[in-house]
């Protein structure tokens, strides 16, 4: 097999200020990820040989050359993107580049597409399938693929045609010269980058991050959550929880916070010898207790909110108190505060955060606030009973979730931190609440004591 010689320096004709220079050219293979195109370095590693398959996987190489950014970090400029998306949908426009200039693209293909995709199949990783879907869409690999998904995730490849359909309409609109620019655009990324890859990852990113649909209504909405402006189709699941570290707290008055230590009939440390002889019920060891504390989760989603006054006059009454707000920007994949701490135990911090509209992290906050007890300590949850996804919608599944984690937490349902302070204060555990104030949570807990025939 004779070898091919090939020059990237004669790739021209780039408007991004690309600076000319020499380039180091690999021997690679015409397998997935044994080619590419490194900028850095300026190396190029590319299959040598002369069949179909290595002259077309080299064109695509080349195509990287001569469209794709070169000095700059799209993931850094885009976070909430992550740069697994970013590098698919570049992909798929440098494929659909090759395919306007005349390539014959439905030989792409190593065969491993259809095996990858059972194994995604088979881990339930919707996510990676529509990352990947994109690298292999209009070429020979697409239909490999799609074969590997149908026997285990046949739902998933319905979407993903409709994903298609939604990508092929968007490029449809762009010349070849459109979505090959490369004069300086949003971020002083090429043009056509911008406009094409950047969109289509966005796709991307609201078809993987939904709940597949398996009928039809779920399949009409989720195609119309991928229309321009269209509301995120529901996720099925929690966002991750992140707390805010740069919030700045101040010492609270000490009343009553601290550790005391009380005489108890038992124990390992013999504090009070002579109370064995004086006291009746022979207290005479040493037990350490938290006295006037708690926990307190406050939903400040957009139909909760928090009254400063109110959580000054619950630290004032219970300052070794627990608090902890949350709320998540629906659709948030960067990593935004959703949680914060608003006093911990003898501290305050300076400035309350305020909400971020949406719920979507109940449950991991729930599951934070039970880890956090000491012994039997009060949890209480500040709630309207209305527990959202990731993108702001109602579920089912995870209401069920939420009222599960109170009932073992055995966690205390009020409507208002003042609610809370008041219950906390009286140091016991106040009358039970009428549960059909709290939304669906509440329902839940009520129809599962129905069932159960608990009290």
């Amino acid at each position: 097999m004779s070898s091919s010689i090939i020059f990237p320096e004669l790739v021209v004709g780039r408007e991004d200020e690309y600076s000319d220079g020499s380039w180091r050219v690999l021997e690679g293979f015409a397998r997935r990820g044994e080619a590419s195109c490194d900028f850095r370095r300026r190396e190029l590693r590319v299959p040598l040989g002369s069949t179909p398959l290595d002259r077309i996987v080299r064109a695509h190489e080349l195509v990287h050359v001569r469209i794709s950014p070169h000095d700059a970090s799209p993931s850094e400029i885009y976070p909430e993107l992550p740069a697994r998306v970013l590098q698919c949908a570049e992909e798929f426009r440098v494929n659909e580049m090759l395919r306007r200039l005349g390539f014959d693209v439905s030989i792409l293909r190593d065969g491993s597409e259809k095996f990858g995709a059972s194994q995604l199949a088979m881990n339930s990783d919707w996510e990676e399938a529509v990352y990947f879907f994109l690298a292999v869409l209009g070429t020979g690999g697409e239909k490999e693929f799609l074969s590997g998904l149908r026997p285990l995730q046949p739902d998933w490849v319905k979407a993903l045609r409709t994903l298609k359909g939604k990508v092929n309409a968007l490029v449809g609109d762009f010349t070849t010269s459109r979505l090959g620019a490369t004069s300086r655009g949003e971020f002083e990324l090429p043009l056509g980058y911008v406009n094409v890859s950047v969109d289509v990852a966005r796709l991307a990113i609201i078809a993987s991050s939904a709940r597949v649909p398996n009928d039809q209504a779920g399949h009409r909405l989720f195609r119309r959550s991928l229309e321009i402006g269209a509301r995120r189709p529901a996720t099925g699941h929690f966002a991750e929880l992140h707390f805010d570290s740069t919030l700045e707290y101040h010492v609270i008055a000490r009343r009553r916070l601290h550790r005391v230590r009380r005489g108890a009939p038992t124990g390992t440390s013999l504090r009070y010898p002579s109370r064995l002889l004086t006291d009746p019920q022979r207290r005479a060891f040493a037990r350490h207790q938290y006295v006037a504390g708690g926990i307190v989760i406050v939903d400040q989603s957009g139909s909760m909110a928090i009254d400063e006054e109110v959580l000054d006059q619950m630290l004032y009454d219970v300052p070794g108190v627990l608090v902890v707000g949350y709320s998540h920007r629906p659709g948030d994949r960067t990593g935004v505060a959703n949680a914060w701490v608003l006093a911990d135990r003898g501290r305050r911090t300076r400035t309350a955060p305020s909400g971020n509209v949406g719920n979507g992290v109940d449950g991991p906050i729930l599951r934070w606030a039970i880890h956090q007890r000491r012994g039997s300590e009060r949890v209480l949850w500040v709630t309207d009973g209305q527990v959202t996804d990731s993108n702001d919608h109602p579920d089912d599944a995870l209401t069920m979730e939420c009222a599960h984690l109170v009932r073992r937490g055995s966690i205390e349902l009020v409507a208002t931190v003042n609610e809370a302070s008041k219950n906390l204060s009286k140091r016991h555990a106040s009358r039970r609440s009428d549960l059909s104030k709290f939304g669906r949570v509440g329902r839940e807990l009520l129809r599962n004591r129905h069932v159960t025939g608990s009290r």
